[in-house]
């Protein structure tokens, strides 16, 4: 029997397959599967350890490659070179051969020893540079103070490049105490130590020098004007120039210690003015020497990641694959014997045929004439859950998901979100306006699509950007709700002609006034939603509070018991004709005893004109309240809705008690009893785990067949594709019946739903609370801004009506819309998670993780 076909109703028809593939084109038909994205691999040597494993050394290497790529990209962020966009290239996704992953692992090879060479001297260069330029500003700022000690306190100062000139002769401050002129720091036996220390660090260092030597030194420091650039990271670093002075040859090498382990670079200032001179010109010289190469090996540099830059996303995407590949090919088991890979994977039976013809083509590309063999085999283990999404439907799919996963087979609760959720989102945030804006935006995003999904996004506006079909379908139905609300930004939209209108009286004088009750026109209602003229009214929030509150009750309790519904469906599909008698039947009498005739009294309670009855409408509230307290009688001092009221009331309230203990008791003591029926006929439970294996049966003539336990058909079609279908049982252990353990479970069920029927009921009051909120804080937003900039008139209304409306725009945006829809979303959210999908949801499914490169590459995307 042909299978069915795929929709998102039921997940996929899945079938377990086992794949017989010669070890030469092993890599070429991994590679065609893993573009296809249709088969999930399962692990047949779990128990070996990664090091152990087939294509290890493979997978080593392409690590390799991958590392040196990651180092290439990692120098290119650092020179802010661009790399060209993985959708420059024609066709990205082409195949690469064995041979071509071989050129492009020792070119890498060979890239990644040039890019390291020139970085190693550029950074060393840079190092040296920098110790230049710092032992230019020791001598520049240092010096100077041996040419004050010397009587040298010329006023004018020249600049760095005029070395004739005496250094700095201005940095020693007045008031500092000067070595005495003309004598040499050597005959006094004195002693110094000059270098560059982190600006941040020279208070502690000063600390530190005067209690280690306590004070028993001279030091002079001042700050570097220029920041240093740190060649390591790229970072400025403020730093000062400091000179000490001590006496004895200890105490110096226990100050130059001290300022290395504090961070400070050493150098040499010569204490003769003219020995210091040649220092300085032997600086400069060095630093233009350095310059000039530090310019030639940065732009061989840039050269070289510029062309690696044209084609490392290509390379990336590549090795992503091909490292893929092996990953996938190490769940393979090998056969010795008959040099072949045997691999086991879910694929939906749909999606057969391609993977046939996907083999088919690999074999006739690599000219073998041994097929490969696909081997499809009945069996008992749970299939993985998969559906075919496209665009439109895999944002809701994953709301879905997210809350767990669909088992097998199972109504598929996406189905009906797609309505559902964005019909409950507008419910609350039902505003004409503010759907047209959400509805803007999606649409925005919708027809940028391409461009975007190319760009970079950031965190949130990516999450933003994933869902916006259904950010388009919460906007259509806003509009819809808006306009049975008859709002548009708070204010009224006279779409029909009204069915109430005020009585007008015209006074002597020619004054009009309007009286202060309306009156319904005789044989006319307003056609759709909402009268307009219920805004601004008096009592237009008692209205609407008690209007859309029953509202609320009426749509959540169509919701659960369409979701209820859903409990039947997939008992009758899984036949479990005991999950239908035990739970779906007394759950769903229940639930229609108590909140379906609430349900009833409302409709029932709105369609009854109750000023021609001569009574006052009824509280529900306490209808039901007593209803339970007093089972059979009404509230004092009220009248029945409707005749017999109290009687059916009293029989509903019965029904459902005597449902509680069906719900408690039925499910487990048939299952006991039915499974001492079997113990009776010699069943003792099956264990079966036999997993079959190409390993097994060494004979592999055609033709062959299987009795016994299953049957075999093997031949070769006309494609060179062997197709073999087995009955053996490929099964999973199942575990002992245990009543205990049934009943906990049944009790458990039973309470929580009894309990959930109440509290799930008053969840949906939320539906009324988040629309009332949204409607006044819009009306109040509207009264603080627009309504008194329209109050304005002349030239400065102009202006205050165009600043105003900018404001009001950007907050309409930002609360209404961003804010208040962001609410509304996750309690509409929650309504499906819990109020809805509690009612038939068994979730506890096995994901569907085919080998994809669509999907590893969205995993750990190339930007």
């Amino acid at each position: 029997m042909a299978p069915q076909k795929d929709t998102m109703f039921r997940s996929a028809d899945m079938s377990l397959t086992q794949l017989y593939i010669s070890n030469e084109i092993g890599r070429e038909v991994v590679y065609a599967l893993g573009e296809l994205g249709v088969m999930d691999f399962r692990d047949l040597n779990s128990e070996t350890t990664a090091f152990q494993r087939t294509f290890t050394q493979e997978i080593r290497r392409l690590d390799n490659v991958e590392r040196q790529l990651r180092y290439f990209r990692s120098q290119m962020d650092k020179l802010d070179i661009p790399m060209r966009s993985i959708y420059d290239f024609n066709n990205p996704l082409t195949s690469p051969s064995a041979t071509e992953i071989d050129e492009l692992a020792d070119k890498s090879q060979q890239l990644e020893n040039r890019i390291s060479s020139l970085n190693e001297s550029y950074e060393t260069l840079k190092k040296r540079e920098v110790e230049l330029t710092e032992w230019r500003w020791v001598l520049r700022e240092a010096g100077g103070f041996f040419d004050r000690a010397r009587g040298q306190t010329e006023e004018i100062r020249h600049s760095i490049d005029d070395d004739d000139a005496p250094l700095l002769a201005d940095v020693e401050q007045n008031g500092q105490s000067e070595p005495a002129g003309d004598r040499s720091f050597s005959v006094m036996n004195i002693g110094f130590v000059s270098g560059v220390i982190p600006r941040e660090r020279i208070a502690a260092f000063e600390r530190i020098l005067w209690r280690t030597l306590r004070g028993n030194l001279y030091m002079n420091q001042s700050e570097i004007p220029e920041p240093i650039i740190n060649p390591e990271n790229n970072e400025e670093t403020s730093k000062n120039v400091f000179i000490i002075f001590a006496h004895g040859k200890e105490i110096i090498a226990k100050i130059r210690k001290i300022s290395e382990s504090m961070g400070a670079d050493l150098y040499s200032v010569d204490e003769n003015s003219e020995l210091r001179r040649d220092q300085m010109r032997e600086v400069n010289s060095r630093l233009s020497d350095l310059s000039s190469v530090l310019k030639n090996t940065k732009s061989t540099l840039d050269a070289e990641l510029t062309a690696i830059g044209r084609s490392l996303a290509a390379w990336m995407v590549i090795i992503k694959k091909e490292k893929g590949t092996y990953q996938t090919l190490n769940k393979f088991s090998y056969d010795h014997q008959r040099k072949t890979l045997i691999a086991e994977a879910w694929a939906p039976t749909n999606s057969l045929g391609l993977i046939k013809s996907t083999l088919s083509d690999v074999n006739d590309r690599a000219g073998l004439s041994v097929p490969t063999i696909v081997n499809q085999i009945k069996t008992t283990k749970t299939p993985p859950t998969y559906f075919k999404t496209n665009r439109f439907t895999l944002a809701f799919q994953t709301i879905i998901d997210a809350y767990g996963t669909i088992k097998y087979r199972e109504v598929n609760p996406a189905l009906p979100a797609i309505v559902t959720f964005p019909f409950m989102f507008s419910v609350m945030f039902g505003d004409a306006g503010h759907g047209v804006i959400i509805l803007s935006a999606a649409l925005a995003m919708i027809y940028f699509e391409r461009r975007l999904q190319r760009s970079k996004l950031d965190e949130l506006f990516s999450m933003i950007f994933y869902g916006r079909y259904i950010i388009m379908m919460m906007g259509i139905f806003s509009i819809y709700t808006g306009l049975l609300y008859c709002d548009a930004f708070s204010l009224e939209l006279p779409l029909f002609k009204s069915m109430w209108e005020w009585e007008r009286h015209e006074s002597t004088n020619g004054t009009v006034t309007i009286g202060p009750e309306a009156k319904r026109r005789d044989g006319y209602t307003y056609p759709f939603g909402l009268d307009y003229r219920w805004h601004e009214t008096d009592n237009d929030l008692l209205f609407s509070n008690s209007y859309k509150m029953k509202l609320s009750i009426l749509l959540g309790w169509c919701h659960m018991t369409f979701s209820l519904m859903w409990s039947l469906v997939n008992s009758r599909y899984f036949k479990t004709p005991i999950d239908i008698w035990g739970n779906f039947v007394p759950g769903m009498i229940f639930f229609q005893s108590i909140f379906g005739y609430l349900a009833f009294t409302i409709v029932y309670k709105w369609s009854v004109d109750w000023n021609a009855r001569g009574e006052s409408p009824p509280s529900l509230l306490n209808m039901l309240i007593y209803m339970f307290l007093s089972p059979g009688n009404l509230e004092a001092g009220t009248k029945p809705m409707f005749p017999g009221q109290a009687g059916l009331q009293q029989f509903l309230v019965l029904i459902a008690l005597l449902c509680v203990p069906i719900l408690l008791f039925l499910k487990p003591f048939y299952l006991r009893w039915e499974h001492n029926k079997a113990r009776a006929l010699g069943y003792r439970g099956i264990g079966e785990s036999t997993r079959v294996s190409a390993l097994d049966e060494d004979d592999d003539e055609e033709g062959r067949t299987l009795n016994g336990n299953g049957r075999e058909s093997f031949g070769d079609d006309d494609d060179g594709i062997a197709m073999i279908t087995q009955d053996i049982g490929h099964g999973e252990e199942h575990e002992e019946f245990e009543f205990g353990e049934i009943m906990i479970h049944q009790v458990i069920h039973t309470i929580e739903f009894c309990l959930n029927c109440v509290s799930h009921t008053a969840s949906y009051l939320r539906l009324w609370a988040l629309s009332l909120a949204h409607q006044r804080l819009s009306i109040v937003l509207w009264d603080m801004t627009m309504k008194n900039a329209f109050g304005m008139t002349g030239i400065v209304g102009s202006i205050m009506m165009v600043v105003v409306f900018y404001g009001w725009f950007m907050l309409t945006v930002a609360v209404l819309c961003v804010m208040e829809g962001t609410s509304a979303m996750l309690h509409s959210l929650r309504l499906h998670w819990v109020e809805a999908m509690s009612k038939h949801f068994i979730g506890d499914g096995v994901p569907f993780e085919p080998f994809s490169f669509e999907k590893l590459l969205e995993e750990d995307p190339v930007e």
